[in-house]
């Protein structure tokens, strides 16, 4: 992200004293045009930093000024280069910076934070799950940017049914759910969410964004994941549970499922979301030593039915 790639530029700066847009281009591998875009955005945004030009030119800090990390406590250093690890989710641009920044920091401090760099390992794939690492999409630098800038984009959008419109949005943050990225804007339509990935064109139009009084990002995705969440399962059924199946419903069903109270017989009542009565006894059939259904009784249905194609199949 663009952001970070300032600050990996600030350190580099700061490392080797004067670089040129094509050695930032290849430590950073993005093209050249980007690489001196960041630079002058860096220019722009207060840092001094001048460019010197002819043969032998490059970019340069002002009086070599420097970042001022002293102040970091061992702990802090430690926890800070935490990210900078295979464990981390960071970008590669952020972990580039971070350690970067270990040269900037006091002697006492250097080795615990190289160390804490490669002290944790994560596997965020389940078991049996794909390898395949998913890409950021096409368009997340330049929408990031806009909203950081806070300036109105125009931009192509590809729908579901493969349709692509054109708009003038007013990006208001960016999430990542699992391996998808969205965008929170404000529209003409009122708060509107876009799928990164289905992005044909991000046009920054310069024109400042109108933010909602009182928007906070978390709160909004938040109310917005909960809408999604009602969409895509619509329909409760209601079930007893005996106490020691509630934590393998929680492992199968996860946040579908709302646990109430103890019933008379010792069972505890819960609520499971589904998408359709079929597909939801499908899922539930496996779960009858543990789990009763009392409605709808269609769901019921659905499952009685199962169990006898079960006991046809393999009796």
């Amino acid at each position: 992200m663009r952001t970070d790639r300032l600050v990996a530029i600030l350190l580099l700066l700061q490392r080797r004293e004067q670089v040129t847009a094509a050695e930032v281009s290849r430590e950073l591998e993005v093209s050249e045009r980007t690489a001196r875009r960041d630079l002058d955005a860096l220019a722009m945004a207060g840092v001094p930093v001048y460019s010197v030009q002819g043969r032998g030119g490059g970019w340069r800090l002002v009086g070599g000024a420097r970042t001022d990390l002293s102040g970091l406590t061992a702990s802090e250093a430690r926890a800070l280069f935490l990210v900078a690890g295979p464990a981390s989710a960071a970008t590669p641009a952020v972990k580039a910076a971070l350690r970067k920044l270990v040269h900037a920091l006091p002697a006492p401090f250097r080795e615990q934070a190289e160390a804490a760099a490669s002290s944790l390992v994560m596997d965020p794939q389940r078991w049996g799950a794909s390898r395949v690492e998913p890409r950021p999409p096409r368009f997340l630098d330049e929408l990031q940017d806009a909203v950081i800038r806070g300036i109105q984009v125009r931009l192509g959008y590809i729908d579901r049914e493969g349709t692509e419109t054109m708009r003038t949005v007013h990006p208001l943050g960016i999430v990542a759910k699992g391996p998808s990225w969205y965008l929170i804007s404000h529209t003409e339509a009122g708060r509107r969410t876009f799928r990164i990935d289905r992005v044909s064109s991000a046009d920054p139009t310069g024109d400042p964004v109108h933010r909602p009084e009182g928007f906070d990002l978390a709160a909004s995705w938040r109310e917005i994941a909960d809408e999604i969440d009602r969409k895509r399962t619509p329909l409760e059924i209601q079930a007893v549970c005996t106490p020691h199946g509630i934590d393998i419903l929680r492992i199968g069903l996860g946040d579908r499922l709302d646990v109430g109270g103890p019933t008379t017989d010792g069972r505890i009542e819960v609520v499971i979301r589904g998408h359709n009565e079929y597909m939801l006894a499908g899922e539930l059939a496996g779960l009858v030593e543990w789990l009763e259904v009392t409605g709808p009784p269609g769901v019921r249905d659905h499952l009685a039915s199962i169990g006898t194609a079960l006991v046809e199949r393999y009796r």
